[in-house]
C-alpha cells in the first residue's frame, strides 16, 4: 500500500537523522563527554552476574561516581560494556534488561565475563537504538501486506481511511456514577465500537479516569485480555497503577520509570519471584553457576585434558540453563495468561514475553504524542483500537525536520479524528482551571465546547484576585538576544521575577489571604526557549525572598510541563523585535499546553507588538482586554 510505503520512507529519513546526531555525539568524543551527554555510565563496578536466557550472561553494575548526571540508559536499549584500558578492542555488546537508580542489569552476548573485565576502569556506553526502528519498520511492512479479509486487515483499512468504522447498536448503556456526561458517552462509544473509538481529552478533563473506567467495562463485557500502551514509560506507569487500584490483575511489561513498590509489584520480574515454581529454578541456576565457576578454574591455555574438562563443565551448565529457560517460560506463560491487562510502551508491546499474543482490544493512551510507525506495533496485535489523547497539544518529538515536514509529525490520532468524526468523543468538562484561564483555549482549539466544572470555574488565589493577566512589555526596550540558536530576553526575565516577588509578598503579607511558607501555592515559570530557562533559573537563584519556598517554585520548558499543573503559571514569551519574527512561538499547540497548566492564575509576559503578527496572539491580547486582564509593564515600573 502506498500509505505504508510513504511512512517507511519518512521513518528511514528519521532513522538516518537520529543515527547521524548519535554519531556526532559519540564518534570522536571522550568518555567524559559521552557521560555528560547522558550516553554513558563511567566508571562502574560489577555487583553480580548470573547466567540467563539463551546462554547469555546478565551482569548487574552500579555507577560509582557522577550519580547526579541525568542519562538516557533505559530498559530495552542496546548498550556495550567496555574497559577504558582499550575501549575499541575490550568491549562486549548486550541489552539493558533493568535500570533503577544507579544500578542496571545488562544481558551480554557472551556466556562469561571477559578477562579484561578484571583490570582497567569499566563503563557502559549506549549504542544507537536500531531495535526500535527495526520494530517500527517491520510493523509497517506487515501492515502494508495484510489481507483485508482478516480482522486485522479490516482494521488497517479503517485506520488508513479506506473503510468506515462500525458500531454495535444493542449494547446496554454502561452507567458509571463517578463519571460526568461526556465521560460516560466516551465509555459507551468504546463499548459499542467494533474497530475504532477515539477519546479526545483536552487538559484537565479526566482522560485517564475515563480510560480506566472503559477498560473495566470492556473486561466486564467480554472478559478478554486487554493491551494498554503509551509512548512514554511515565504514561504507562500512571495507567498501570490506576488499573491495579481498581482491583484488576495488571502485568507491566518492561521497566517502570518510577521506582515505587506498587509499580514494581506489577512487573514480570516481581511476579515471577513470588511464583510457586521459582524455588526449583533458583536451585537449577545455583547448580549451573557452580558448574560454570568450576569451569573457570581451568584456563583456556592449559593442556587438552583441562580444555576438555572445562568444556564438559560449561556444557553441563548450559544444559541446566536450557531447563531453566523452559521452566521460566512456563512461569511467564502462566503469569501472562492470568493477567487481565497487559501494559507496555509502544515498542515494549513486542517484548519477547508477549510478542506472539493477540488481543481483542488495544488502548493507546497519549496517542497525540505517539509516532505513527510505533503505533502500528501494538495495533497489529488486535482487532479493535481505542486512541486517547489530544492532538491540540504537543505532537511527538521528531529529530528530522524534513521527516516532520513531509508528514511524520502528523499523528494517527489526528488523521483518524479528522477521517472518522463519528468515532470521536470530546471530553467537555475540565476540573483544573478557572474558566477565564480555560476560555481562550476552548475557543481556539475546542470549538468553545469546554466547560469548567463548578468546583474550579471560579476558584482564585484569594477573593478579588484576577485569574488572568497579560502584561505587555511593548515599548519597554526589552529586546531579545540570540545565544547560540536560542532566543533570550534578560530584561523580560528580570521583570518576571520582580513581578513574582511582588505577588509572593502580596500573598504572604496580606493576613486576609492567609498564605505562609507551608501552604504557599505551587508556581511554574515556563518559556519555550531553553536559553531563556537558564536565565530564569539564574534569576530564581538570585531571589533570596523566594528561596524559602523551595520546590514550590519550578522553572522549565513548556514541553517538560505537559500533563502537569500548578496553582500559578508565569509564561515568559521571550521574543521582542522590530521585524515581528516569532520563530517557533508560531507552534500554537505548544502555547495551548503552556496556557492550560494553571489552576488559579495565569500570567503571560510578552511584547504585543511582536506577538500580534500572528492572529492567535493578537486575539489572545483582545481576549485579555475584554476580561480587563490586560496590563502594561509600565504599570509596574516602581516594583
Amino acid at each position: 500500500m502506498d500509505y505504508f510505503k510513504k511512512l517507511l520512507e519518512l521513518l528511514k529519513i528519521e532513522r538516518e537523522e537520529d543515527r547521524q546526531s548519535y554519531l556526532k555525539l559519540t564518534e570522536s568524543s571522550s568518555v567524559s563527554e559521552r557521560r555528560a551527554n547522558g550516553l554513558a555510565w563511567y566508571p562502574i563496578a560489577i555487583r553480580g552476574s548470573e547466567m540467563s536466557r539463551g546462554d547469555y550472561l546478565t551482569v548487574e553494575v552500579e555507577r560509582t561516581t557522577h550519580q547526579d548526571i541525568s542519562h538516557q540508559l533505559r530498559f530495552g536499549m542496546p548498550a556495550v560494556l567496555f574497559s577504558n584500558h582499550e575501549p575499541k578492542k575490550d568491549r562486549v555488546e548486550g541489552t539493558i534488561t533493568h535500570q533503577s537508580g544507579n544500578r542496571l542489569k545488562i544481558t551480554l552476548r557472551t556466556d562469561e565475563l571477559p578477562d579484561w573485565s578484571r583490570d582497567g576502569k569499566l563503563g557502559i556506553d549506549l549504542l544507537f537504538d536500531d531495535n526500535s526502528y527495526d520494530e517500527m519498520q517491520n510493523a509497517l511492512k506487515t501492515a502494508g501486506n495484510l489481507d483485508e479479509k482478516d480482522a486485522e486487515g479490516r482494521l488497517v483499512k479503517i485506520l488508513t481511511g479506506e473503510k468506515e468504522p462500525t458500531f454495535k447498536q444493542d449494547v446496554p448503556f454502561y452507567n458509571a456514577p463517578k463519571l460526568n456526561d461526556s465521560q460516560r458517552i466516551a465509555v459507551n462509544k468504546i463499548l459499542m465500537a467494533n474497530e475504532l473509538a477515539i477519546v479526545h481529552g483536552p487538559p484537565g478533563t479526566g482522560k485517564t479516569t475515563t480510560l480506566v473506567e472503559a477498560i473495566k467495562a470492556l473486561i466486564k463485557q467480554d472478559n478478554k485480555q486487554i493491551l494498554v500502551v503509551a509512548p512514554s514509560n511515565t504514561a504507562v506507569d500512571l495507567l498501570s497503577e490506576k488499573l491495579s487500584d481498581q482491583g484488576l490483575n495488571v502485568l507491566r511489561v518492561g521497566n517502570p520509570a518510577r521506582v515505587s513498590e506498587r509499580l514494581m509489584s506489577l512487573t514480570l520480574d516481581s511476579k515471577m519471584t513470588g511464583h510457586a515454581s521459582m524455588k526449583e529454578i533458583k536451585t537449577l541456576k545455583k547448580q549451573a553457576n557452580e558448574f560454570k565457576n568450576m569451569a573457570h578454574k581451568y584456563k583456556r591455555n592449559f593442556g587438552k585434558s583441562e580444555r576438555d574438562q572445562r568444556k564438559a563443565l560449561f556444557d553441563e551448565a548450559h544444559r541446566i540453563m536450557k531447563d531453566v529457560g523452559k521452566a521460566e517460560q512456563y512461569i511467564i506463560d502462566d503469569l501472562v495468561s492470568k493477567a487481565q491487562v497487559i501494559t507496555a510502551t509502544l515498542v515494549g508491546s513486542n517484548h519477547y514475553t508477549v510478542r506472539n499474543l493477540k488481543f481483542n482490544t488495544v488502548v493507546i493512551d497519549e496517542a497525540g504524542q505517539a509516532l505513527e510507525p510505533a503505533c502500528w506495533i501494538p495495533i497489529l496485535k488486535s482487532q479493535k483500537v481505542v486512541l486517547a489523547g489530544d492532538h491540540c497539544q504537543l505532537s511527538p518529538t521528531i529529530k528530522s525536520s524534513e521527516a516532520a515536514r513531509k508528514g511524520l509529525a502528523n499523528t494517527l490520532l489526528e488523521k483518524c479524528a479528522s477521517m472518522h468524526p463519528e468515532a470521536v468523543v470530546l471530553l467537555e468538562e475540565q476540573y483544573r482551571m478557572n474558566e477565564a484561564i480555560m476560555g481562550y483555549s476552548s475557543k481556539v482549539f475546542y470549538e468553545n465546547k469546554l466547560r469548567a466544572h463548578r468546583s474550579v470555574a471560579g476558584h482564585l488565589l484569594f477573593p478579588g484576585d484576577s485569574p488572568l493577566a497579560f502584561i505587555d512589555t511593548s515599548g519597554c526596550g526589552f529586546d531579545e538576544k540570540l545565544e547560540g540558536t536560542s532566543s533570550t530576553n534578560p530584561e523580560e526575565a528580570a521583570f518576571l521575577f520582580r513581578h513574582l516577588n511582588y505577588l509572593a509578598a502580596e500573598l504572604t503579607d496580606n493576613k486576609e489571604v492567609g498564605f505562609s511558607t507551608d501552604n504557599f501555592p505551587s508556581i511554574a515559570v515556563i518559556s519555550p526557549y531553553k536559553q531563556q530557562i537558564h536565565i530564569l533559573k539564574e534569576q530564581l537563584a538570585h531571589s533570596p525572598a523566594l528561596q524559602k519556598y523551595g520546590d514550590k517554585i519550578s522553572v522549565n520548558t513548556i514541553d517538560s510541563f505537559q500533563g502537569q499543573e500548578r496553582d500559578i503559571v508565569y509564561i515568559s514569551m521571550t521574543r521582542s523585535n522590530t521585524e515581528g519574527e516569532i520563530g517557533f512561538l508560531s507552534d500554537i499547540r505548544r502555547m495551548n499546553v503552556a496556557m492550560t497548566r494553571a489552576r488559579k492564575k495565569l500570567v503571560v509576559i510578552g511584547d504585543s507588538g511582536t506577538l500580534s503578527q500572528l492572529p492567535f496572539y493578537s486575539d489572545f491580547v483582545a481576549y485579555a482586554e475584554a476580561l480587563n486582564a490586560y496590563q502594561s509593564a509600565w504599570e509596574f515600573a516602581d516594583i
